[in-house]
This record gives structure tokens, C-alpha cells and sequence, in this order.
């Protein structure tokens, strides 16, 4: 088994090297990582400048790894398209420090990445721990691998794209395994506005999340202690607005002054 290993927290984060030498013990691994904390950026692609990457002195010894000047989605994108001449079998892409529940999704660099080896037909995980600081990395290097072997073994669909959140505890404290749905959390960000002495200019910040936590939803699990996986696909289409517009559609039509 061939595991592309990547991040957004930064190819030298220590959440990464713990993935590294757990997914070790499953196939070959591969890391190429952004040079530096890429969080938030989403699944943002470089189009308009060139990418580099250079080969780096890994933190494993004879893992053959990369960092890549660029989002942790140019770095799966390179990685696929570029630097490796065989086949990835599973991409994984953490472990993040701070979880990624809910709408955090939609933004999360770290499942941005793995999103770009769903897109390119490869079963991906993303892997965040609740903390920012003394985190136990331990209980999601030893999930990933079983993700892994359970991949390996073809009992899933080939088209797999799973975002996993454990809570920031030993695995001896850890409640149960959730398979969830996203929840939702909000967190009524903050325009902060400051003067460098020539120009004005602003800081987004985030504010205190705002919880909707209902049983069976990643946010749910993460406050019961328990690891969240959450299925997820890329169609993001709300099926309950289509089946209303569907009765609109005519409407609009003709409010554009159009004749079937």
C-alpha cells in the first residue's frame, strides 16, 4: 500500500510526523506538505504563479518527503500529477491540531487536501485532534492505521473521503466510535481595524463558536468524548431548496420576460 501523507499545518508539524511513523507500519509512505501553516485555506489551488518544491531531510528516517511552497492542495495536486511516478492508494492528510467539526469543513485546509485526492479517485481521510497544545496525537495515528488497513482491505467503496475528529484524550478515555453527520458551528467572526501609518487595514477574528450539537453529529460526538467519522462527498447540492425552486422555475422564467 502506497500513502500519500500531507497537511495544512506545515510539512516539519509534529501531528504529521506521528501520522508518518503510525501509517509506516501499514505501506510505504510518501510526505509532501506545505513549507509552512497553511490553516484555512480550503481546498485553494495556485493557478497563477509557479509552484516549488524541494526534497527535504525527513523527521522518519527513509521516508521520502517534500515541501511543497504552495496549499496543502497544490501539494496533493503535485504530488499526484508530478512528483510521484507510482500510484497512491490512500491520501492522508492531518493530523490537525484543532478539530474540523460542522461548517469548518468548507474552510479546512486540512480537508482540502484530502479532498483533492477524493477528486482524483483516491480513498482519502482527514484526521484533526481537538487541542492546540499538548495534544495526544497517539489515539488518531493508531485510528488512522486502522482506517488504512480497512482501505486496504477493499471493504469500502473506493470513493471515500472521511473527516475524523477525536477528542484530546488518551485512547484509554475515549468513549466510542460515532459515524456522523457535519453539525453546524458558527463563529460570528470580527472585523478588527488597525494603521500601519500609511494606510488602514483589518483582521478577521474569530469569535467564540456558536454550537448546534444534536446526537449523531460530529460536534455531538467530540463533546462526549468520542471520535466522530464523518462520510463526505462533494456534491454539494441542498436537495430540500432544489425541490422548491423546481416549483418556481416557470415563474422565473417568465419574470425574465422569456416565452416557452
Amino acid at each position: 500500500m502506497r500513502i500519500l501523507v500531507t497537511n495544512d499545518d506545515g510539512v516539519y508539524a509534529m501531528g504529521l510526523w506521528a501520522l508518518v511513523r503510525a501509517l509506516s507500519e501499514v505501506g510505504e509512505v510518501v510526505v509532501v506538505a506545505p513549507d509552512r501553516e497553511q490553516s484555512a485555506v480550503g481546498t485553494s489551488v495556485t493557478l497563477h504563479q509557479p509552484l516549488r518544491a524541494r526534497e527535504i531531510k525527513p523527521l522518519v528516517k527513509g521516508i521520502k518527503s517534500y515541501s511543497v511552497e504552495g496549499t496543502p492542495a497544490d501539494s496533493v495536486i503535485l504530488a499526484l500529477r508530478g512528483l510521484l511516478d507510482d500510484k497512491v492508494d490512500l491520501v492522508a492528510s492531518g493530523i490537525n491540531e484543532g478539530s474540523n467539526l460542522g461548517n469548518d469543513v468548507l474552510i479546512s485546509g486540512t480537508v482540502g487536501a484530502a479532498l483533492q485526492g477524493y477528486l482524483n479517485g483516491i480513498p482519502s481521510i482527514a484526521l484533526s485532534v481537538a487541542a492546540l497544545e499538548d495534544i495526544h496525537f497517539d489515539a488518531a495515528a493508531k485510528l488512522a492505521v486502522v482506517m488504512a488497513r480497512i482501505i486496504e482491505a477493499k471493504a469500502l467503496p473506493r470513493e471515500i473521503l472521511f473527516n475524523i475528529n477525536l477528542p484530546n484524550l488518551p485512547l484509554s478515555q475515549i468513549q466510542a466510535v460515532e459515524i456522523t453527520q457535519l453539525g453546524r458551528r458558527s463563529y460570528g467572526d470580527v472585523i478588527k481595524e488597525g494603521h500601519d501609518g500609511k494606510r488602514k487595514y483589518y483582521w478577521i477574528v474569530r469569535g467564540k463558536p456558536d454550537w448546534e450539537s444534536e446526537e449523531g453529529t460530529d460536534i455531538w460526538a467530540l463533546l462526549n468524548d468520542r471520535i466522530s467519522i464523518t462520510p463526505l462527498h462533494s456534491n454539494l447540492t441542498s436537495t430540500s431548496a432544489l425541490s422548491a425552486l423546481k416549483g418556481l422555475s416557470q415563474a422565473i422564467f417568465q419574470d425574465l420576460g422569456l416565452k416557452s
